[in-house]
């Protein structure tokens, strides 16, 4: 695809690129807005509210996302991420740069996050039964002030269900452990707007943890960070959720797989520097 020049990322040929008159760059280039965008991923939070009980690590190590626990907590740099989304284009699903398209694939999700990519569709319905399916799988019927339509605090799931009793049984460190892990999925995998609830629609997939590690979470995953890469980048976003960090680092490795890494000013009026292929 080819475009106007380094500093100015309009097309030259909209045929394919339909969508340029709503996009970020082009009304970043036209002046009309340069918000960095705000971060909607709650991770740290989410560890810092919630240390994992040790005898509820075998459950979350055979529901497959253990590996996600163990990345912890990545520092995200907002205004790479915005000038990223700036190149992302909708209508190919790719970022645009200088030097050619690139997109985030099934292998990096693999290699990254460690989560399956093959196996069952994470699929469902969003008409829950909420207090019978709370009250079967997590042991706690939720109040109205924990919930938000079909989704639930990740707060109030931490102050219910973190701290087992000391002589808790398997079937609760089993709701424990379903209760993690639907908090990590809102915190950092599936993070809605504001990053403070999750969808309970994930927790009818929790109930046998040897059936859920046989579904394809990491196609979940990026199919969503794809969505949520779409959305930023049209009609003045401000914020992004998803998984940020499945965004931030393929590009940094990408950087530095070729050598020493070469920052150079970025075409905001900042000190802000990026990698040299975004500029």
């Amino acid at each position: 695809m080819s475009f106007r020049g380094l500093r100015d990322t309009d097309p030259l040929d909209t045929s394919v690129l339909v969508l340029q008159d709503r996009h970020r760059s082009h009304l970043v280039d036209t002046e009309q807005f340069q918000d960095v965008l705000h971060p909607r991923q709650q991770m740290r939070a989410f560890l810092g509210m919630w240390r994992m009980d040790p005898r509820i690590r075998p459950y979350v190590i055979r529901a497959g996302f253990y590996g996600i626990y163990r990345l912890g907590h990545i520092i995200i740099d907002w205004p790479l991420i915005t000038s990223l989304v700036e190149r992302w284009r909708p209508e190919t699903h790719t970022f645009h740069l200088p030097v050619g398209e690139m997109t985030i694939t099934l292998q990096d999700v693999a290699i990254l996050l460690g989560l399956r990519i093959d196996g069952l569709a994470v699929t469902g319905t969003c008409v829950l039964d909420v207090p019978g399916l709370c009250g079967e799988l997590l042991g706690v019927i939720p109040p109205d002030e924990a919930l938000r339509g079909s989704a639930i605090s990740i707060r109030w799931l931490c102050q219910q269900l973190s701290t087992p009793a000391p002589d808790a049984d398997d079937i609760a460190l089993q709701r424990s452990a379903r209760g993690f892990i639907l908090a990590l999925m809102g915190s950092f995998l599936f993070a809605d707007k504001k990053g403070v609830h999750v969808h309970l629609c994930f927790l009818s997939l929790l109930r046998d943890f040897a059936h859920t590690s046989s579904y394809s979470w990491g196609g979940a995953v990026l199919a969503h960070t794809y969505r949520e890469l779409c959305r930023a980048s049209l009609d003045r976003r401000r914020g992004i959720s998803g998984c940020i960090t499945l965004i931030q680092v393929p590009m940094v490795l990408g950087e530095t797989s070729c050598g020493s890494p070469r920052f150079w000013p970025c075409s905001r009026k900042s000190s802000t520097t990026f990698p040299s292929c975004l500029t």
